[in-house]
């Protein structure tokens, strides 16, 4: 059975109204939250970028929710020891109610501490690293560790997770699935892509959850509801590797200037006809996918979480 949570976006609300929208959810009966995971917005007009773990641990006091990470990269602007720590405090707060996504990240928030940018091979590489470091360290043992990429010494995590702590590796290709499968509990991919979902379970992921996130407008007014999404999110349009080598918002919000307002209301579900929205979601029911995480662009977040409470979540759930 799928589940439905809602996704908290980091990079478009403030702390106060991130934990507003997790109470709201809770009440209208999404049964899990997700958390992006960013150091800078992808444009100015998103304007915010809290610090995750900050916001996780205010979660845990908030609601009774799991949460998962989609996802945070443990390899460049943070060391994986560093986001172990991280991750298995979250555990512990959470009652064990908490996955940690990763992934190969973007240059957009990785390279502020001056660091170069790697290849996606290197990226992969030194993700695998980082994952072997953490699931190391989350037994609670003292781990030393001297790899191509990462050195722990004599490090042990005192403030252990109580219990196995899920980790889901993001990925947008047949590589990235692939290596999902090999080292993840789990896939993290964004698009209801039943051909990626297959690759994963051929590389290894047989009986392993598969995760993904969508992006929607509710609004009685779908003309506004494009007009939002075509302001704030047309990062969501970009093709290829843009959004993991583009390095300032500045640069995003260039490239964005090449997607247009049409595109954005055939590519993404704006307004208020409830069974285009289940149907949305249920694409990626139909691609085999475990969990969905569905996140409201833009303010009207009351009429969101009403509907959705009201209409969708109830025919997703039959």
């Amino acid at each position: 059975m799928t589940e439905y949570g809602y996704f908290l976006s980091c990079e478009e609300f403030t702390p106060a109204e991130l934990i507003d929208q997790a109470r709201r959810a809770q009440q209208a009966g999404f049964t899990r939250l997700a958390i992006s995971d960013h150091f800078h917005p992808w444009n100015d007009r998103q304007g915010n970028s809290p610090f995750v773990w900050s916001m996780i641990g205010a979660l845990s006091q908030a609601v009774g929710l799991p949460v998962t990470t989609l996802v945070t990269c443990p390899t460049v602007r943070l060391h994986p020891a560093v986001t172990a720590q991280a991750a298995a405090t979250s555990s512990v707060m959470l009652g064990g109610r908490f996955a940690l996504g990763v992934g190969t990240g973007e240059a957009l928030n990785e390279h502020v501490l001056g660091d170069r940018w790697p290849s996606f091979a290197e990226r992969a590489e030194m993700l695998e690293e980082a994952v072997e470091v953490m699931r190391k360290l989350f037994t609670g043992d003292l781990v030393s560790h001297r790899g191509r990429h990462y050195t722990v010494d004599n490090a042990r995590l005192y403030t252990a997770p109580d219990r196995p702590l899920p980790v889901l590796v993001s990925g947008f290709g047949p590589r990235a699935a692939e290596l999902a499968g090999r080292i993840g509990d789990g896939f993290v991919t964004m698009t209801p892509d039943a051909d990626l979902v297959g690759a994963f379970r051929a590389g290894g992921g047989a009986g392993k959850k598969v995760v993904g996130g969508v992006k929607v407008c509710w609004s009685t007014d779908r003309d506004k509801a494009v007009d939002a999404v075509h302001r704030l999110w047309p990062s969501e349009l970009l093709p290829g590797e843009l959004a993991q080598i583009l390095p300032t918002p500045a640069h995003f919000e260039q490239a964005g200037e090449l997607v247009t307002r049409d595109m954005i209301a055939d590519a993404v579900t704006c307004g208020a006809e409830a069974e285009e929205h289940v149907e949305t979601v249920r694409s990626y029911v139909r691609a085999g996918f475990d969990e969905v995480y569905i996140g409201q662009i833009g303010s009207d977040q009351e009429a969101f979480f009403d509907a959705y409470g009201e209409l969708v979540l109830p025919a997703l759930n039959r």
